[in-house]
């Protein structure tokens, strides 16, 4: 099990600590926030490899923190002798009798502790120094001279690491990118092996290169007497065909799985990935003891990815730990949201202890609400329902002179669900909310009480329309632009026409005309005051 991740000068990460719990860590995060680049930096601690190549095949310069590069750059032009830029990636792993030879006191912890785990560093050579030096001091230098860099990795004894620690299991699940092209790729062969175990392989080692032996001597037979009966030859040596026996075309390389008799590579990206977390998670002796898993919703129909997340749920066990990526609320709610680990430009955050658990099993049960919204928005309005929500959005562009979605504001209806629900996800994270509701016939200061300490002033505001101006929208509306003219016109109603009624009757046809329509439309007090406050951020 992973303890603690430090990721220093790693892409966005600065200087990041994550601290995944054991069992379930579900990690979300805007775009570019670093969720992928977190998973990214665990895997290369953990095997050294990036994209299924060693890590010094593919160092690339964009891989050093941007910001510290410049840093740097400004420090060497006022006094000349900063410290390189490097990287820096450290995983401690919980103690126990399998991680017992990684186990040492060379780690960044302080004080001093020694425990398991390994360290993985991007540094100059120290034979290049002078070369960097003159790379530098050229003038030219806006990226990294990586030629002159190494790949360094260590367990926490001080002794070099040249593959995966055989005892840290690890699968490596990015559905985003998990088609085969040929044979069994870098992923599944990892994945395979932690199945089948040394005896195993090496029968079927061996078994395929007594195949291919058999092969040379027996299809290949006629063909190589015809070859020797028509002189052909190499400098008088004879020219003949045989099956290549080096490890280039080794049973892993040249078999590949079958799905249903469909190769795998041929199979839809979705089934791939399920299969391969499958494989990932389901046998008992040899299990992965971590595994990550990237967006396990792409290519995946709404179905299939219910039955994916139930199958990854009954799976997982107390002895494993997952570190899953996702923009999904569906994926965050049926895995629970106390799993929740919010990335934001490369900081980390955790709410296991901050979210009700009642909370947690109710987005379980019905997973299909926009909860991931609330958490990556800037600003939130919650509302009732459709309604609301559209003539909301019409009245902020209104007074603002564009929609809230331009401003990072996300209108989201609860559609139903209690507005505590929301309220109790964005006081854990932190978020400044707008919470929009009928009176229902309550007064203002009852319905505020209900609400307790989820409601904070300047930062989780409910806003509410009087009793005495109707209980629901509708009549707020009407009551709003009294004897005008201005919303007989927006609905397109006759005179006469009892226009509360009508709207309380059409609902949706009547926020869509007020949003549609060339004649302004007054909001409500309480709809303006919403949009003022959560406009002011």
């Amino acid at each position: 099990m992973i303890e603690k991740v430090r990721i220093r000068g790693y892409r966005i990460h600065r200087d990041t600590t994550f601290n995944p719990r054991a069992g379930m860590n579900i990690i979300v995060g805007g775009n570019e926030s670093g969720k992928s680049t977190l998973i990214e930096a665990v895997t290369l601690a953990l095997t050294g490899r990036v994209n299924g190549r060693f890590a010094q095949e593919e160092l690339n310069p964009h891989w050093f923190n941007s910001a510290l590069v410049q840093e740097y750059l400004a420090a060497r032009s006022e006094n000349g002798a900063p410290e390189l830029p490097r990287i820096e990636i450290e995983v401690f792993l919980a103690d126990n009798a399998e991680t017992l030879s990684l186990v040492g006191a060379h780690n960044s912890e302080r004080p001093t502790r020694a425990c398991a785990g390994v360290t993985f560093r991007v540094i100059p050579d120290p034979d290049a120094l002078t070369e960097i030096e003159q790379w530098f001091a050229s003038g030219t230098a806006d990226i990294m001279p990586i030629e002159y860099y190494k790949v360094e990795w260590r367990s926490f004894r001080d002794e070099a690491v040249t593959r995966r620690p055989r005892n840290v299991r690890l699968s490596v699940i990015d559905s985003s990118t998990v088609r085969s092209s040929s044979g069994v790729d870098y992923h599944l062969r990892q994945i395979l092996s932690e199945h089948l175990d040394r005896e195993e392989r090496a029968k079927i080692s061996l078994d395929f290169r007594r195949a291919k032996h058999d092969i040379s001597g027996s299809v290949f037979k006629d063909v190589n007497d015809k070859l020797a009966a028509d002189h052909v030859d190499l400098h008088d040596r004879p020219v003949g065909l045989s099956m290549d026996q080096s490890s280039r075309t080794s049973w892993e390389n040249s078999v590949t799985p079958h799905v249903d008799n469909i190769p795998f590579n041929l199979a839809g990206q979705g089934q791939q990935a399920s299969i391969k977390i499958a494989l990932a998670m389901n046998r008992e002796s040899q299990i992965a003891q971590i595994v990550t898993i990237e967006e396990p919703e792409n290519h995946l129909s709404h179905t299939s990815l219910a039955r994916l997340l139930e199958r990854i749920d009954t799976l997982a066990g107390e002895q494993q730990q997952l570190l899953v990526t996702t923009h999904s609320s569906f994926v965050l709610n049926r895995l629970g949201l106390d799993a929740l680990t919010l990335v934001s430009d490369g900081s980390i955050s955790r709410f296991e202890d901050d979210i009700p658990t009642d909370t947690v099993r109710y987005f379980q049960k019905l997973p299909g609400y926009d909860t991931l919204r609330v958490v990556l928005a800037d600003r939130s309005v919650i509302v009732e329902g459709p309604s609301d929500e559209i003539v909301f959005e019409r009245w902020y562009n209104d007074l603002f002179g564009r929609p809230p979605i331009r401003d990072g504001v996300d209108v989201i209806s609860a559609r139903g669900l209690s507005y505590k629900r929301f309220l109790q996800l964005a006081k854990a994270t932190g978020k400044t909310v707008a919470v929009i509701r009928d009176n229902d016939n309550k007064q203002i200061e009852d319905l505020e009480a209900d609400a307790g300490d989820l409601l904070a002033p300047g930062t989780r505001c409910m806003f509410v329309g009087l009793p005495a101006d109707g209980h629901t929208l509708e009549p707020q509306i009407a009551s709003a632009n009294g004897d005008g003219d201005g919303l007989r016109l927006a609905l397109r109603r006759p005179e006469g026409d009892d226009l509360a009624a009508w709207m309380e009757k059409n609902k949706t046809e009547a926020a869509i005309r007020i949003a549609t329509s060339d004649t302004a439309v007054a909001p409500p007090p309480y709809m303006k005051a919403a949009a003022e406050f959560i406009h002011a951020g």
